[in-house]
């Protein structure tokens, strides 16, 4: 792992985090470092952490497990069924300090009150909010809703049960405080004005002359060379990239992925097969240990000789299969602590065709330019908010088409969240000062 050094706030917050026994929501705007902070966490700890996601993909990400994993949890609608716990099981929660959830704002209020009262069973501690462990979440809820179940009988049940599916409406916060500390610092734009609109999408608050000018920027020609395009669907993005790829000379070289135990097919970090060209445009996946690329980087294939040598910025760099490992806590009787194991390698080159990507797929990514293909219509709740934030500066904007009112979608129950918790709340920066309040 290179070594990261925080910013002043995010040393705050990790400090809150790592010297009090709050529960802590740890929120911000896009690129304001959340999973740099996270990371940090999880290496420099001295509690005894376990690090979940709701998906697989973002497990992988961040090193954890699953949080259906992780609990033995079935999937669908928990309820108030009876959830089964085996001796391993409740050794396993009984030893943990705090828990950590990344991308929390795609944890539907079911499953947060399922991981409340599994953790007070097994711990034997019923009365006591997540059975006594520390609970810290990051996330931002402008960002990626959870996912609507598509069974009518479960939707009914959250319409009767729960005010809204976000993890916020969960019946364990009628008990339990809820620190919520906001990073406020971006760390992935420069210009004050594109920071300012870049806001006003975020919170659904776009006047028609913040609106003119992000169409302004984005009517330019866009460039034909090195540029990446987010879309809606994968449907629109694997038509780019097979468009693309037959218009390279040759034949596709195929990597098929070495898969080696519990990995489902969903969860895959990368293709499982990944066909390439010289001439390809791909965007690199994991962070390079020697820094010659981040996750997120975008390079053309310059030849293949059984690795992939890929051309970033003018230099080429040879690119060797990487592994992801699926990760499982266990605790160790005999020393009293918890233990993350391997269970599962997923071996592959760390590349994916990058002339599109989905909206989704370039979640936490950085892009010094790209294209917005909104396509018909944005369809979900931050979907925009999301594109747009990639970028770092509006010089690298480029729009399929002009924005238009209904593709700035905030979701209701997000503003009634974050309006009420707006007088609580506390910048990074206040808590040094003192003037943060420690209880929402």
């Amino acid at each position: 792992m290179s070594e990261v050094t925080l910013s002043p706030e995010q040393q705050i917050v990790f400090d809150r985090v790592e010297n009090t026994r709050e529960h802590v929501f740890v929120t911000g705007r896009a690129g304001t470092g959340k999973s740099t902070l996270l990371n940090h966490l999880s290496w420099h700890t001295g509690k005894q952490i376990v690090i979940c996601a709701p998906t697989g993909v973002a497990a992988l990400n961040v090193a954890g497990q699953t949080i259906h994993s992780l609990f033995r949890l079935p999937t669908g609608v928990i309820a108030d069924h009876a959830i089964d716990q085996n001796a391993e099981v409740k050794k396993l929660l009984n030893a943990i300090d705090t828990l950590v959830i990344d991308e929390v704002s795609m944890v539907n209020a079911d499953l947060m009150d399922a991981i409340d009262r599994s953790l007070r069973q097994a711990r034997s501690r019923r009365h006591e909010p997540f059975g006594g462990v520390q609970v810290i979440m990051f996330g931002d809820p402008y960002q990626l809703p959870p996912v609507p179940p598509s069974d009518p009988e479960e939707r009914a049940y959250y319409a009767d049960t729960y005010r809204s599916l976000w993890f916020f409406d969960a019946k364990v916060w009628q008990e339990a405080h809820l620190s919520i500390v906001e990073l406020t610092e971006i760390h992935r734009q420069r210009d004050d004005r594109f920071k300012q609109l870049l806001n006003g999408v975020r919170h659904g608050v776009v006047t028609a002359e913040m609106a003119g000018e992000l169409n302004a920027a984005g009517a330019r020609p866009a460039p034909t060379d090195g540029v990446i395009t987010l879309a809606t669907t994968n449907a629109i993005v694997n038509r780019i990239n097979a468009e693309e790829l037959g218009r390279l000379k040759g034949r596709p070289l195929k990597a098929v992925a070495e898969v080696n135990g519990e990995f489902r097919k969903g969860a895959y970090p990368a293709d499982e097969n990944l066909e390439l060209k010289p001439g390809a445009q791909v965007m690199f996946l994991r962070n390079d240990p020697d820094q010659r690329w981040v996750n997120g980087t975008l390079g053309t294939v310059d030849h293949i000789d059984g690795n992939v040598w890929v051309e970033v910025e003018g230099e080429l760099h040879e690119v060797e299969p990487a592994s992801w490992e699926r990760h499982r806590y266990t605790y160790v009787a005999a020393t009293k602590t918890l233990t993350k194991d391997v269970v599962a390698e997923f071996i592959q080159f760390p590349l994916r065709l990058a002339w599109a990507v989905t909206i989704h797929k370039s979640q936490g990514k950085t892009y010094e330019r790209a294209i917005i293909d909104l396509g018909t219509r944005a369809f979900s709740p931050g979907q925009t908010y999301v594109a747009l934030s990639r970028i770092t500066s509006i010089e690298g904007l480029y729009l399929t088409r002009p924005l238009r009112p209904g593709d700035v979608k905030v979701d209701d129950n997000v503003r009634r969240f974050m309006a009420a918790s707006r007088a609580s709340r506390v910048q990074a920066a206040d808590i040094a000062d003192g003037s943060a309040t420690h209880d929402t």
